[in-house]
């Protein structure tokens, strides 16, 4: 035995290198998995690990500025300047083809808005509340006017980590803005002071009973429990995988998440395609009513948009009985906080331009344009593009992704993996242990602060005082070669109903205004 440690302690370094090569080499050969090892040992294994790296080389190596999908290094780059309150601005012009297909124009006033000394953009150039009131036309008991015009999309706690949910929430605090919850539950890490609307889908997590389907009693006793709900929101479908159902499986059922989803725990959990509360659009109307009576908070629904046919019954009937929802959220089909199969990502349901605009023209010719608040989804936090969603009809959006980025999250397109390196986006301690809530949240409620500042000036800049006055006149985008830029009328067929608004500081002095300490 001796002689075997004296044998192996008298090895040199590089010897010990050569052993585990032919180690490696003579596994390579005899394994019969990947092809590429097997054909050409050690050497076949640096195309892996290229392969696996392959998309942070690019992301910092290889790609330029403005090439990277879903958002390029100018866009991230903008939105972690603005939450640190860095410097954001750009010098020596824009390296944008401003000739691209989609590039946006807003057309600026000779005369732009003045700002009198008593208005309240001259005390805080970032207040920018919803122009609309959730609930008003239906007389809900307890309407809601948003305290921004940006907030935070619908993210699940699990989908989300602990950390970051809290950093989310104690954000929109600080921003006066409100948090989806996404259709995770409604958990500890969202109640921190921030207003809240309660997103549910297909599962009915926290709101669901023993046979999977809605419980009414568990939607009350929620709300009453947590006077911070502001709103209800139901998911039909979402950007990334509409008409598509999930699996959670047990082995990610903790304790907490079982608590927190009404589950057991570790047993696999099943988010069917469709709802079991109801099966057509009378029996959903019928569902926002009856959890509006209930509750007395305004309803809403989320979708992802493609055939209108259901969506023109469900107009026919607010027409005819005065009832359905109070808002409608319209995710684009670029949405992608949702892990999917590519096949829906890249092709099931319209990009968000598509589908509101053919949305929000089929509810303005039934005239219900002005009764209902329309929320966008689908990569609009930022100013311009927020201005187009507004001089198409949009009321209020909200920003997952870009919320995301500015608590931390690199775009390493790993969320499904849950090895995310920022700890955004995993349920591993060690990785969210890198997230201090205190700091995050002072970063996301300046990107909003941020956002809407500038989003302000650029308002004012086109000569009004509010987003909401923005007309489809006032944005044109590239089309084609022949009409290089087309105003949004002209290219999507409709003109925008205008939105009652009497000043900003009308909604100031709102009572149903949220985001109120």
């Amino acid at each position: 035995m001796d002689t075997f440690i004296n044998l192996i302690s008298n090895i040199s370094w590089w010897l010990w290198i050569i052993i585990v090569l032919v180690l490696v080499a003579v596994r390579d050969i005899f394994q019969k998995k990947h092809t590429i090892s097997h054909n050409f040992p050690i050497v076949g294994h640096f195309r892996y690990m290229l392969e696996k790296i392959g998309p942070e080389l690019r992301q910092y190596l290889v790609a330029n500025n403005r090439e990277e999908l879903p958002f390029n290094r100018i866009e991230r780059g903008w939105i972690y300047a603005s939450a640190k309150k860095e410097n954001n601005y750009e010098g020596f012009g824009t390296d944008r083809d401003i000739y691209a297909h989609q590039h946006i124009f807003i057309n600026n006033a000779m005369m732009p808005y003045k700002v009198a000394d008593s208005h309240p953009h001259a005390t805080d150039k970032s207040f920018l509340p919803c122009a609309k009131v959730m609930g008003e036309h239906s007389k809900r008991k307890k309407p809601f006017r948003p305290g921004s015009i940006i907030n935070v999309s619908a993210m699940s706690f699990g989908s989300l980590s602990a950390k970051a949910v809290e950093s989310l929430n104690k954000g929109v605090k600080i921003a006066g803005a409100y948090h989806n919850t996404g259709e995770g539950g409604l958990s500890p890490y969202h109640s921190h002071g921030g207003d809240v609307v309660f997103h549910f889908g297909t599962g009915y997590f926290g709101v669901r009973a023993e046979d999977g389907g809605f419980s009414m009693e568990k939607m009350v006793k929620l709300v009453e429990d947590n006077p911070f709900v502001r709103a209800i929101e139901v998911k039909l479908s979402q950007g990334a995988k509409p008409g598509k159902g999930g699996v959670l499986p047990g082995a990610k059922i903790t304790p907490e998440i079982a608590k927190i989803r009404g589950v057991e725990v570790g047993k696999d959990v099943l988010s069917p395609p469709n709802h079991k509360a109801f099966s057509n659009v009378p029996e959903l109307v019928d569902f926002i009513e009856a959890i509006a009576e209930k509750t007395g908070l305004p309803v809403g629904i989320k979708a992802a948009i493609g055939k209108l046919e259901q969506w023109e019954e469900l107009a026919d009937i607010m027409v005819k009985t005065g009832k359905g929802p109070d808002f409608i959220t319209v995710d684009g089909g670029e949405g992608g906080t949702g892990a999917a199969p590519p096949s829906f990502a890249d092709h099931v349901s319209l990009p968000w331009v598509y589908g509101f605009g053919d949305l929000y023209k089929l509810f303005q010719s039934k005239g219900l344009s002005e009764r209902i608040v329309f929320i966008g989804s689908g990569k609009l936090g930022f100013p311009a593009k927020a201005a187009m969603a507004f001089a198409m009809g949009a009321d209020c959006i909200n920003v997952a992704r870009e919320a995301m980025m500015s608590i931390g999250c690199i775009q390493a397109q790993v969320c499904h993996t849950n090895t995310c390196p920022s700890g955004v986006a995993t349920q591993s301690k060690w990785l969210q242990n890198g997230i201090d809530p205190t700091l995050k949240s002072e970063r996301l409620a300046q990107y909003f602060s941020t956002f809407r500042k500038e989003f302000v000036e650029i308002t004012h800049a086109a000569g009004y005082e509010h987003p909401c006055e923005f007309k489809m006149t006032d944005i044109e985008v590239n089309v084609d070669d022949h009409n290089l830029s087309k105003e949004l009328d002209s290219t999507y067929g409709y003109t925008k109903t205008i939105v009652p608004f009497n000043g900003i500081q009308s909604l100031k002095d709102c009572k149903y205004l949220g985001g109120k300490a």
